[in-house]
């Protein structure tokens, strides 16, 4: 079968489950060997620049048609019998819509499945149906399997009392502010915090900067959807410069983390449970491993204050 994945957490699904993609999205990047598997899509944004510059460039793209393309070429070439593709933000990856066209323009007798997750069940049940799809429904059982097991391992572990649950902020985009939504409150609370601002299952949302300082998260969590450590770590300025930020509980008292947030919070796949382990270490280290330092960082607070 042939499959085409455009999106990286569909892309670590299929590949999860012993299928290997004939062509992904150009963001597709795990496992390390999908980067050499020709790309479908091109974006029509700068990953690399800061936060403002990327929100500007998203919204410009928007106004010009969208900021993702299907290489209809690499797509014909890849004679796919399932596509697999997202609906849940067109910022993130190419959409339902622009697949369907696609398929409709070559004229290609394929499949379209649709993944629009928004809490961990959600992306179970991707999985299984990921699986039906490609004829690997007993990996897909066990790979679920394995992910509730792992969750309810840190459920257990998590604290209950109330005066133990930090409360946490997830902040998905610096400039503008968004907190993060979707599956983030659900991990979150099953790592053992006090989620705020934005309720489980509700799209990742802008807010204003009040709204941070007046919640005035003890634990902040920075992770940018699409940067890695690195990334984040070079535009932090974003947040350090804005009114309020040394005050924060969070900043004063050395609890803000840095997680891969491309790798790790904002890929709807089987790897969220690997996120909501690097959420327990980060948020009760007395009862968790503290993960490795590519995946999460503590930032020293000497780094904290604003420039």
């Amino acid at each position: 079968m042939n499959v085409v994945t455009l999106l990286p957490s569909a892309t670590e699904i299929v590949c999860a489950l012993g299928v290997e993609p004939v062509g992904t999205s150009h963001s597709c990047d795990h496992p390390p060997e999908v980067r050499e598997l020709p790309d479908i899509t091109r974006s029509s944004v700068d990953e690399n620049a800061d936060s403002a510059t990327i929100d500007e460039q998203v919204l410009d793209a928007e106004r010009a048609g969208g900021v993702y393309e299907i290489r209809l070429d690499a797509l014909e070439r890849a004679d796919p019998d399932l596509i697999v593709t997202q609906g849940i933000c067109d910022v993130c990856a190419v959409d339902t819509v622009l697949v369907r066209e696609a398929v409709a323009e070559l004229d290609l007798d394929c499949e379209v499945l649709t993944t629009d997750p928004h809490g961990l069940e959600d992306v179970f049940s991707d999985i299984a149906r990921i699986g039906r799809a490609v004829g690997r429904e007993e990996q897909a059982d066990e790979l679920v399997a394995d992910c509730r097991a792992r969750v309810e391992r840190v459920r257990e572990r998590a604290p209950d009392d109330p005066e133990e649950r930090p409360r946490v902020l997830d902040i998905d985009w610096m400039d503008p502010v968004m907190i993060g939504g979707h599956w983030v409150p659900e991990l979150v609370g099953t790592a053992g915090g006090e989620y705020g601002i934005v309720d489980a299952g509700e799209a990742s949302t802008p807010v204003e900067w009040s709204t941070v300082v007046e919640f005035d998260p003890e634990t902040l969590i920075v992770a940018p959807c699409g940067f890695g450590i690195e990334q984040t770590e070079r535009n932090l300025a974003e947040l350090r410069g804005r009114a309020g930020w040394s005050e924060l509980t969070a900043v004063r008292e050395g609890r803000v983390y840095l997680i891969d947030g491309s790798t790790y919070m904002n890929r709807p796949s089987h790897r969220l449970v690997d996120s909501l382990e690097l959420l327990a270490g980060a948020l009760h280290p007395d009862r968790f491993d503290l993960p490795a330092a590519d995946a999460l960082s503590r930032l020293p607070p000497e780094s904290l204050s604003a420039d």
